[in-house]
């Protein structure tokens, strides 16, 4: 496939990728947003065309807000990875997969650029409008693939999405004496947390064990919902965050 008719009137050219595959008779009903990782906005363009790479996405947004395409809509793109949501472990084949160009964490993680966001905003929009996918399928791919991926990370403005529209925000709960749950911890508050994390659609079993994997997810849980603090430890007020999310559901 050297070319394709842009699904998107939002999109400036099409740079078709060869690495993408049949949806497996699934319709996209999520959006999951990555960023690029890499130094270079051309880097990671020629990276997700590269059929060795055998990684790819729907959209790639520019930092001066142009958008490309590089699989069809129609099409499961390469981008999810080893991941799972509400136990769905093919994550290709249910979502349109955009790449944010950003250096990310080893390049420091600068802001994303006004123009860029609201290029992102403008997408999320035309892509929600044209699968009418839910504010709660607007996932990071960090939700997906906690501890293996940290993007689009904790400096992405999700409040700033989520007023636009896309996605969902609620003002994180400030800290408050209590109990923190951390590394060690057992009982019915960490299997209290550990269902209602399950129940927002990560990952995690209800153990009762605050062990490695309940921290990681948590971490996600930080990096995405409550950002101001990253230490993979639930307290009183990442829990009263939790709720607010749990809350939103009913």
């Amino acid at each position: 496939m050297d070319s394709f008719p842009p699904d998107s009137a939002l999109v400036a050219f099409v740079q078709a990728s060869p690495n993408h595959g049949d949806r497996r008779d699934r319709a996209p009903d999520c959006i999951v947003l990555h960023y690029t990782g890499m130094p270079t906005a051309e880097g990671a363009l020629a990276q997700l065309c590269n059929p060795k790479a055998e990684v790819s996405a729907h959209y790639f947004v520019f930092e001066d807000g142009r958008v490309a395409q590089l699989v069809p809509e129609e099409r499961r793109a390469w981008h999810a990875g080893r991941s799972s949501w509400f136990d769905d472990t093919d994550l290709n084949s249910a979502s349109i997969g955009v790449e944010i160009v950003n250096p990310g964490h080893d390049g420091g993680l600068p802001p994303f650029p006004d123009a860029q966001i609201d290029a992102v905003i403008a997408l999320c929009r035309d892509v929600i409008a044209r699968h009418a996918i839910a504010p709660e399928r607007i996932l990071a791919h960090s939700d997906i693939a906690p501890g293996r991926k940290v993007d689009p990370g904790e400096k992405f403005p999700w409040a700033r999405l989520a007023a636009a529209g896309v996605g969902l925000w609620r003002e994180p709960a400030p800290d408050m004496p209590g109990l923190a749950l951390g590394s060690g911890a057992t009982g019915a508050a960490v299997s209290s947390l550990q269902r209602d994390l399950r129940a927002l659609g990560y990952g995690l079993e209800e153990t009762g064990h605050y062990d490695a994997r309940t921290k990681t997810v948590v971490e996600a849980f930080q990096r995405r919902w409550r950002p101001q603090r990253i230490d993979g430890v639930a307290d009183v007020g990442l829990r009263t965050t939790i709720g607010l999310y749990r809350m939103s559901e009913t």
